[in-house]
């Protein structure tokens, strides 16, 4: 469920600066900040309020909150970290930069929201999330998140039993297809003009995956306002309750340009990520990333696990260089 505007209760940015700036509000960007929080960090959750999973009714696959509504989910986040002195702002990045030189032993960066207000801080997590690309069928957008899913640890229960209809978006669609057929007997997949090997074609047909080579010309709404089936090029209409798609996923970069962060094209030109290694660390020092904008894949249990790892990793790297500076302070001037 979308969040609501008038629920969202926005923290104030502080004058001073702080120990970490927090790019993203969904569950890899909360969970870090309670982690920084909780070890008496001073940390600024920067949310813009547009999850990637806002059009989902629930959040499945995650131990004991498993069925809960993403917004509940993110407003008991948001209450978890201001418990503990965290920040949680409502505002749209416009330009994070490095405050200071390169090279410097502690670095300093400023945030930049797009209404100007500005927040300074030792350290960056961005945790940005992603946005999903859908193949341009005309039809198909309206339903995402209803009946268009694209993962089966996350819908495949929910829509056990029904007609399912894979649209190929690339060779991930086999997989996909294979997946969603362990959730119903009533599979078909439509190719869309993507070649599909002789064996492979074998291998759906013992499955009895039923395969449909004629070009999707539209996505057919019922009259209740759900997927009626899929019409292709010739006229034939093919009954489904169900669409799986494997997006292209891309993360979301709007206003870190200033960062330098490296990314990465995943292969067959299914998106892009934030480039990142152990816990999140990023050749740019003083900056990780968490969560769905460095691991396309994950899930809102594994984002929150990288989040607290990230969040872990600074403060322990910021518990090191606040003891070099209190050595420095404390030996006698040359």
């Amino acid at each position: 469920m979308p969040l609501a505007t008038d629920a969202f209760v926005s923290d104030a940015l502080p004058a001073e600066s702080v120990d970490v700036v927090v790019i993203g509000g969904g569950a890899a960007g909360l969970n870090g900040a309670l982690m920084l929080a909780r070890s008496r960090r001073t940390v600024v959750v920067i949310d813009s309020g547009t999850p990637r999973n806002a059009p989902a009714e629930a959040m499945h696959g995650f131990l004991v909150l498993d069925g809960m509504a993403p917004g509940d989910i993110l407003e008991r986040g948001r209450e978890q970290v201001r418990r503990y002195g965290g920040l949680v702002v409502r505002g749209e990045v416009a330009s994070a930069a490095p405050a200071t030189p390169a090279g410097t032993g502690d670095p300093r960066f400023t945030v930049t929201l797009a209404d100007n207000r500005r927040v300074t801080a030792r350290r960056l997590l961005v945790a940005t999330g992603l946005r999903d690309e859908l193949p341009e069928v005309p039809g198909l957008a309206r339903h995402w998140g209803h009946g268009v899913v694209h993962c089966p640890y996350c819908h495949g229960w929910e829509v056990r039993d029904r007609p399912i209809g894979v649209l190929a978006t690339g060779p991930a669609s086999v997989h996909h297809a294979l997946l969603f057929r362990q959730l119903t007997e009533d599979l078909t997949y439509f190719t869309r003009g993507l070649p599909l090997e002789e064996d492979t074609r074998a291998r759906f047909a013992a499955r009895r995956i039923r395969v449909v080579d004629a070009p999707v010309r539209e996505v057919v709404t019922g009259d209740d306002g759900g997927i009626a089936g899929v019409r292709t090029a010739d006229g034939t209409f093919v009954a489904r309750e169900i669409l799986a798609v494997a997006t292209r996923t891309w993360a979301r970069t709007e206003g870190l340009d200033g960062l330098g962060l490296p990314l990465e094209d995943l292969p067959g030109g299914t998106g892009r990520r934030f480039a990142s290694g152990t816990a999140g660390a990023t050749d740019v020092p003083g900056v990780w990333v968490a969560g769905n904008a460095t691991d396309l894949t994950a899930q809102v249990g594994a984002a929150a696990a990288a989040g607290a790892l990230a969040g872990a990793h600074i403060n322990a790297l910021l518990a090191t260089a606040d003891t070099d500076a209190a050595l420095a302070a404390a030996r006698p001037a040359a």
